[in-house]
């Protein structure tokens, strides 16, 4: 384990993450703690410091679209491991989240304690491994093959954005926005736009 580690905790409530950093500051003495409240500014730090030793995620904050912000985040960048920290409980969503490259997935009423000793086990280069009940998910599987580009493609699908409109926004040829789109719907094992749409909204998280 490295022996000054440095972290990012992404969560939107300004106490969760004071109580995370307290306990990592604790348990990693002399620890560098990046804070950031919304998906942008987890992107932001990351994009300064993309040799961050692991990444605190809460799935429910703005700009995260649920399970879309996670994949987005490892697709850009593949080493850094990202450890979920969520109010969400259901199985499904937890095993998305293995599905989509997380390391561990941890409950925000566990204790400090034990957030931080998961953490540690990551920093060891352990995964913790999803829940076994329910059927394999493998919309999310493929669409972890998908690049940063294609997820942001994808995202601005979602939210109903057409080719020029997606074009624009990412600074790029329509026709470069069409060959991605091509892609897209080939990696995800879909017909159609429409399709994918509605398969990827099912990343969304369950209403709490």
């Amino acid at each position: 384990m490295v022996e000054v580690p440095s972290f990012l905790i992404a969560d939107d409530h300004p106490m969760v993450r004071d109580a995370l950093a307290s306990s990592l500051g604790q348990t990693f003495p002399g620890a560098r703690i990046a804070l950031a409240a919304t998906l942008a500014q987890a992107r932001a730090v990351l994009e300064v410091e993309p040799e961050t030793d692991a990444v605190l995620l809460d799935l429910d904050m703005p700009g995260m679209d649920g399970l879309t912000g996670l994949a987005l985040l490892r697709s850009e960048h593949p080493t850094v491991p990202i450890i979920v920290v969520s109010a969400v409980r259901g199985a499904t969503t937890i095993r998305r989240s293995f599905e989509l490259g997380a390391s561990a997935y941890i409950d925000k009423s566990a204790a400090l304690e034990e957030i931080a000793a998961i953490v540690r086990a990551v920093l060891d280069g352990e995964v913790f491994a999803p829940p076994e009940s329910g059927p394999v998910d493998s919309f999310a599987q493929r669409a972890a093959q998908l690049t940063p580009q294609q997820w942001r493609v994808l995202a601005l699908m979602v939210h109903g954005d057409q080719n020029k409109q997606i074009a624009y926004k990412l600074g790029v040829g329509e026709a470069t926005v069409k060959a991605h789109v091509t892609v897209i719907l080939r990696k995800l094992g879909v017909r159609s736009r429409t399709q994918a749409v509605i398969e990827a909204r099912k990343l969304a998280l369950p209403p709490a």
